[in-house]
């Protein structure tokens, strides 16, 4: 089965220097019908305007993601970490018994997009730890790129919970497979573009949960970059 949330169906706030749409509740955007899905708690899209960006803001127990898509983020923290994350990067920061990070468009002239991902953990009290990878477009164009698992295995970041993130980067007639061990349950998030899964069709912003499915074909309708998560069984 297969249940699409439409883009326009997620919460949205424009603060002016952030244009924010939320898949999920998050800050003053709840739902009670859209609290997360399986180990997903967020997925959020944020336009950071140039020059500006979140102030240095605490976190705990929590899997964060960062996939630029456009322009560039600097990331700041309690860890000492400093880092430029750019399209094709990907940052995980595992926020474990606390930290204290800041997140800034360097960039005066240009917005960033972004999307902002959360993940339960798979146990709380971790030690906080941070990564990113670089994954360029070729490893992406035309398959399913892993960027995130549970091992850290082919070059992924380490998610420190049972799930498998893909990255794909689709030209209009372009497919891509993925199949599903039992009772599995997958997320795809559309972060720009139009595509078919299993035949029904999901635009830029648009998500579907994905459940007692066996097999996905994900296949570019127009030019489109997909996140694709394969998560564990509903608790």
């Amino acid at each position: 089965m297969i249940q699409i949330r439409k883009s326009a169906e997620r919460g949205h706030f424009d603060f002016g220097w952030l244009d924010t749409h939320h898949t999920f509740s998050f800050g003053d955007y709840h739902d009670p019908s859209a609290m997360g899905f399986s180990a997903l708690r967020v997925i959020n899209e944020d336009t950071v305007a140039g020059g500006h960006g979140f102030p240095t803001h605490p976190h705990r127990d929590m899997e964060i993601i960062t996939y630029i898509l456009e322009g560039a983020l600097e990331h700041k923290d309690s860890l000492g970490t400093g880092s430029v994350i750019r399209p094709g990067d990907v940052q995980r920061m595992s926020a474990g018994t606390g930290i204290r990070h800041s997140e800034a468009n360097p960039l005066k002239d240009q917005a960033t997009k972004l999307l902002q991902i959360w993940i339960f953990p798979k146990e709380n009290g971790l030690k906080p730890s941070y990564e990113q990878t670089a994954f360029s477009r070729e490893e992406r164009e035309g398959k399913l790129r892993l960027v995130g698992s549970q091992d850290g295995r082919d070059g992924s970041v380490t998610i420190h919970q049972d799930v498998d993130l893909y990255a794909s980067l689709l030209k209009p007639g372009e497919s891509v497979s993925l199949s599903l061990k039992p009772e599995r349950l997958a997320w795809l998030q559309v972060a720009r573009g139009q595509v078919s899964l299993n035949g029904q069709s999901l635009s830029q912003g648009d998500g579907a949960a994905v459940t007692q499915e066996t097999a996905l074909t994900i296949a570019g309708v127009e030019a489109a970059e997909v996140l694709l998560f394969d998560l564990p069984p509903l608790n």
